[in-house]
């Protein structure tokens, strides 16, 4: 009997009984953790492949940031696939799902301008410009937030508010010229009270002060004071606005003026409108004006690209803002040789 105790209390075996504890706890743990990592995997691959088949919902982003600790910058990259397709609802269900969850004053106001921006550019401008005056309560020097709301009650047709936007990005050291001469040029056009011969006085001063309100001024005056326009035809940049001078009238056209205009009376000889020239250094009036010359039916016209000078972007509409980078009347068109349109596909460009 003193035999058995004396082996069961051997120093040795303590020492192999708790070894072997160890490894059956270490052993169990280990398992433990395999089986968890497993079924984590599991499920990540089941939500990367939602991802894949474009099926993700709200609630995944915020279990992916939540759970798997995916660094914010992944999450907002993952989200921004939605505005690459033009799902702009999914991105900013997405991006106010993250709101209730993101603590970090930073990546709260990052989230934010992207919320804001999604409304931008999914055309709700009101929801958007309140986002961005959200933002402005906690961070006035919000430049991006700024130029935003700039954009905004421009096209909200708010120009008071949108002049005061201009001082604040001014008093921030920021060239806010162009958008000065812009916001007021859009005022005087807008302007319920002004008669059309004082819209083409105030216009005639802008132009005088900056020349980028010129396609501006010579609109109104084509459409409300031709008389002034070709009065003044030789102020302007006509190949800047080649495009506009293409699709006019034939009523609407002095050919008074076009006859001591070398531009206009090439740019006619091609649309066909008159016949006093032989030959253009432009290559596609030249082509114009021999199958104008030589047949009965012809079947070419001018096409117009729109450059912007600012990001050089082409676009296949003018626009007095870039649809890219917001640059004011930035465009400058460039005409091609194109297949003939008739006339009611003309009439509609």
């Amino acid at each position: 009997m003193d035999g058995i105790v004396l082996e069961y209390r051997d120093p040795l075996f303590g020492i192999i009984t708790f070894f072997l504890l160890i490894f059956v706890i270490s052993f169990l743990t280990y398992s433990f953790s395999l089986y968890k990592e497993k079924k984590a995997r599991k499920e990540y691959r089941k939500l990367l492949k939602r991802f894949e088949l474009g099926k993700l919902k709200e609630e995944d982003y915020v279990h992916l940031y939540k759970t798997y600790n995916l660094p914010f910058d992944s999450i907002v990259l993952l989200a921004s696939t939605f505005i690459h397709k033009g799902e702009y609802n999914k991105a900013i269900s997405v991006y106010i799902a993250l709101l209730e969850h993101v603590t970090d004053k930073v990546k709260k106001e990052e989230l934010l301008e992207l919320l804001g921006t999604t409304y931008f550019k999914g055309g709700f401008m009101q929801r958007s410009r309140d986002i961005f005056l959200k933002i402005l309560k906690f961070s006035p020097r919000n430049q991006e937030a700024l130029r935003h709301l700039l954009i905004i009650y421009e096209k909200l047709k708010e120009y008071k508010k949108a002049y005061h936007v201009i001082e604040s990005l001014d008093e921030l050291q920021q060239d806010m010229q162009k958008d000065k001469i812009y916001i007021k040029a859009l005022t005087i056009l807008n302007d319920p009270i002004l008669s059309f011969e004082k819209k083409s006085e105030e216009l005639f001063e802008l132009y005088k002060e900056n020349k980028v309100v010129e396609r501006l001024l010579i609109q109104y005056l084509l459409q409300f004071n031709k008389k002034a326009f070709w009065e003044n035809v030789n102020q302007f940049n006509i190949q800047q606005i080649i495009d506009i001078m293409w699709y006019l009238n034939f009523d609407d056209i002095d050919f008074d003026v076009v006859a001591r205009n070398r531009f206009l009376n090439e740019l006619y000889n091609a649309k066909g409108y008159i016949q006093t020239l032989e030959h253009s250094d432009d290559f596609a009036f030249d082509i114009l004006m021999l199958l104008h010359k030589h047949e009965h039916t012809v079947k070419a016209d001018l096409n117009f690209d729109f450059i912007c000078s600012s990001c050089k972007h082409t676009h296949p509409i003018f626009d007095s803002r870039c649809p890219h980078c917001h640059a004011i009347l930035s465009f400058s068109a460039q005409h091609v040789l194109t297949k003939g349109f008739n006339e009611t596909n003309q009439s509609l460009q």
